[in-house]
């Protein structure tokens, strides 16, 4: 899970070694149908690393079907769980947020669907930090109750917070339609979609898949979980438990179309072995291909509760989940370049934010899970560089390079790492070393590579090797970053040093 500008501590290895393990145990005995034990290793794993959504994700699932899916948990949960809702709004009192979350958890192991809990925990995660919690949990509770004005509103700052303004203009619609005198949805919806074009782009489809005529289902079936629409997904969701057994709508594409004719045979080999993930992963990658993200998400949690939490599925669906901040930064960066805007520079920044800390806690659970792999560590150390995080992004970095293939993009990073410290001794040496064994076809890497070897010698007041290593750039592309008028400049001043 994204850990945002989290105030909480990171977990030590030992605890995510240790959450790793139980994890992967809870999933071998939820497969087996033995749902109290998984949940026991479950909570293990939230109290280990409070920050880390994938845990909480497969608790609540693997809570759901304990209770199949009746959307009331245990019949005894209002009782049983009226001490444990009292200690909730005594630790929210003593803001001691950590226990809101933990004894959240367990009041909804009787009742997956309470949304005042849900709401609690909510409000305990924004507190500390964790917004990508704060809006899975307030997600959660629209799964219940998708016109509670008070999820709605709550939601709605989230997502403005974190940048997804058509989420937000939909939910503040939903807001404003349930009570139209409400000054501030009024004032949001409208001061989001003259503001953002993002919003503005998006604003029709975001209504279309959040709003009530889409969530309404067929009678007795009024509260079917399912993933709701992404704003920028093409097809609205229709509040089925499986959204690609819905007809595709009238103008769907040539390559959404073909999706789901093939998807045909996909599912035949499902139905035959509903334990194995590997047809679920490729159905969900075939309809991402398609841009169908719904169908996607719907055909991962289905494989999810039939195989018991397998691992992959629960990364790829975490991959997913990141898609629509993706496309939102794409048409934000085409709108900067047609018109440069403060506002839309912003939301660029936020957005690069939100899909790095994401990314970053993907890779984090897939490093622990495949320590063998390298690739995963040298993705991990890519995304703490960007985030700041330096002397763990050389830590993971320099463990990647051990795999040959991997070498020289990690000493590319290494040596960012090291110019970032001021230590342009160390990256001036990887950079170096990155130079020599650049593959001879990745011309852009090498051009960068010799432009930081050139700026960096200059600004360390090399300039005899400054200039060495910018003629050698200004021979392969002499416009590459302005390496021209570089030149001259560090010319210019080697000379006047002579003179002085």
């Amino acid at each position: 899970m994204a850990r945002d500008s989290s105030i909480l501590p990171s977990p030590s290895p030992e605890h995510r070694r240790v959450a790793a393990g139980q994890f992967e145990r809870a999933n071998q005995v939820i497969a087996k149908g033995d749902f109290d034990y998984g949940i026991r290793l479950l909570l293990s794993c939230c109290k280990l690393d409070p920050a880390n959504l994938v845990y909480r994700q497969s608790l609540r699932r693997t809570q759901k079907l304990k209770h199949k899916n009746n959307l009331r948990g245990h019949w005894l949960a209002w009782l049983t769980n009226t001490p444990a809702k009292a200690r909730i709004k005594k630790a929210m009192v003593r803001r001691d947020y950590l226990a809101v979350l933990d004894l959240g958890e367990r009041v909804l192991t009787r009742n997956p669907w309470d949304v005042g809990t849900q709401r609690a925990m909510a409000e305990a995660a924004e507190v500390l930090g964790l917004l990508d919690l704060a809006v899975w949990n307030l997600e959660q509770a629209r799964h219940k109750a998708p016109r509670d004005n008070r999820v709605n509103r709550a939601l709605a700052r989230l997502y403005e917070r974190r940048g997804n303004f058509a989420q937000a203009i939909a939910l503040w619609e939903l807001v404003r339609t349930a009570n139209p005198s409400d000054l501030e949805a009024a004032s949001k919806a409208k001061d989001l979609a003259a503001s953002d074009t993002i919003a503005r782009g998006h604003y029709e489809a975001a209504v279309g898949g959040l709003s009530g005529k889409h969530l309404k289902v067929p009678a007795g079936q009024e509260e079917v979980e399912g993933p709701r629409s992404s704003p920028i997904a093409k097809q609205a969701w229709t509040a089925e438990a499986e959204p690609e057994k819905a007809p595709l709508p009238d103008d769907a594409s040539p390559a959404e179309r073909r999706a789901a004719r093939d998807a045909v045979a996909i599912q035949a080999r499902i139905d035959a072995d509903p334990t194995n993930p590997g047809p679920y992963l490729e159905l969900a990658a075939m309809y991402r291909r398609a841009g169908l993200l719904d169908r996607a998400r719907s055909a991962l949690f289905r494989g999810l509760e039939k195989t018991g939490n397998d691992f992959e599925l629960a990364s790829e669906l975490a991959d997913l989940e990141i898609e629509p901040f993706r496309q939102n930064l794409v048409l934000t960066e085409e709108r900067l370049a047609e018109n440069p805007d403060d506002e839309l520079r912003r939301i660029r920044i936020r957005l690069l934010k939100e899909i790095n800390t994401r990314e970053l806690d993907l890779f984090r659970q897939r490093a622990d899970r495949y320590p063998a792999d390298l690739s995963f560590r040298f993705e991990m150390g890519v995304r703490l560089l960007r985030a700041g995080q330096i002397d763990e992004a050389i830590k993971e970095l320099q463990a990647a390079r051990a795999d040959p293939r991997l070498h020289w993009r990690c000493q590319l990073y290494l040596g960012h790492s090291f110019k970032s410290r001021n230590n342009w001794r160390l990256a001036r040496r990887n950079f170096e070393d990155a130079l020599s064994s650049t593959p001879a076809n990745e011309d852009q890497a090498r051009k960068e590579l010799f432009f930081q070897l050139a700026q960096g010698c200059a600004e360390a007041g090399d300039l005899p090797d400054a200039i060495n290593f910018g003629n050698e750039l200004a021979n392969l592309d002499f416009s590459y970053r302005e390496i021209g008028r570089l030149l001259d400049e560090w010319q210019t001043r080697l000379e006047e040093g002579r003179n002085a």
